[in-house]
């Protein structure tokens, strides 16, 4: 689908009613814009209460503290960019 909207003069845009359609956007969801060189992307923010168990963690993982989490994640990552 190709569809055009005009630049107001306060930089705004109308998203064009069958983007938001097609994106299911409704009034006061985030949109989240990528640009890549002269090219720019729009998607609908996902709702994180929605991705809630989408992730399968293991059973002795369960109930490991954030900063714990965050530090092993952090001591993996430095080890794959080494």
């Amino acid at each position: 689908m190709d569809v055009s909207a005009r630049v107001t003069s306060k930089g705004q845009i109308t998203i064009p009613r069958a983007v938001r359609k097609a994106l299911a956007i409704e009034a006061g969801d985030e949109i989240h814009f990528r640009v890549d060189g002269q090219r720019a992307t729009i998607a609908r923010s996902p709702d994180l209460l929605q991705l809630a168990g989408s992730v399968s963690v293991p059973a002795p993982r369960r109930g490991t503290p954030w900063n714990v989490v965050l530090r092993e994640t952090r001591r993996i990552r430095a080890a794959r960019n080494q």
